[in-house]
């Protein structure tokens, strides 16, 4: 760290279960040391939460699960103020895909959107309505000129340079016309995508690779999936990003990684 500069490294990785993910993920805080890391798809009720081996590692823990599915969590070095779970508190809320904290001044946003399942389903219904629902969220709760950042597996790979094949992938569920605009509405309020400031013209930057495809992370088989999005005072302040590939090579990986953020907050 520079003379005068306030590092702050904010994460994020979708676990696909983060009690059979410890190990990598233990092994991963270990070497990176990100001072703050938001996790997606826990699949694991808030009693059974692992906080007591995440707190040794010295990190506060908030969280809200269920049971085999969904599930968020947001570790941090410093303390998290003002936790919020879900779009509104009360019965029926969807508290297992969003939460949202203040940490070093920051507004952080973490979030599992739905998968969708297929185009013509219920489900790809249901995924639009909640990007739309979020969308309205941001509007009411925030303003662009905040220190936010919005992280988490959005389940949308943008452009074309986001898929291995997108030819082939056009119009599935994660690459749709109908989800890039419902994404797009959302970073118009006020968004910036981190990753394309700092790498507008790289290719193959993925961050998801399916467990179906053979070998589909040596093979560079993916997806860019997981995003930071930030308003302008924060990306304004953002240093870099990386997209930690390797993770994904390691034992018992998720089909997800790591994607690492640095703001300069001094």
């Amino acid at each position: 760290m520079e003379k005068g500069s306030r590092i702050v490294q904010i994460a994020t990785f979708n676990a696909n279960g983060i009690r059979a993910r410890m190990p990598l993920l233990l092994e991963w805080i270990e070497e990176n040391r990100p001072d703050v890391l938001c996790i997606q798809e826990t699949k694991v009720q808030d009693p059974d939460f692992p906080r007591q081996p995440l707190e040794a590692a010295g990190y506060h823990c908030a969280f809200k699960g269920e049971k085999s599915y969904n599930g968020v969590a947001l570790l941090s070095r410093q303390a998290p103020e003002k936790v919020a779970l879900g779009f509104t508190p009360g019965p029926g809320d969807e508290q297992t895909r969003l939460i949202s904290a203040v940490v070093a001044g920051v507004r952080i946003v973490n979030t599992y959107v739905p998968q969708g399942q297929d185009p013509a389903s219920e489900k790809f219904r249901y995924k639009l309505d909640w990007l739309q629902r979020l969308r309205t969220w941001f509007e009411d709760h925030f303003d662009p000129r905040d220190r936010l950042v919005w992280v988490g597996d959005i389940n949308v790979a943008p452009t074309a340079d986001d898929v291995y094949d997108p030819d082939a992938l056009a119009g599935s569920t994660g690459f749709h016309p109908d989800e890039h605009r419902a994404l797009q509405h959302i970073l118009d309020w006020g968004f910036t995508d981190v990753y394309r400031l700092h790498h507008p013209d790289e290719k193959k930057a993925f961050t998801f690779w399916d467990y179906r495809i053979p070998n589909a992370a040596k093979r560079g088989l993916g997806w860019r999936l997981d995003h930071v999005f930030a308003t302008a005072p924060m990306a304004d302040r953002s240093t870099g990003i990386r997209i930690d590939r390797q993770a994904r090579l390691r034992p018992r990986p998720s089909d997800h990684t790591f994607v690492v953020a640095a703001f300069d907050l001094s």
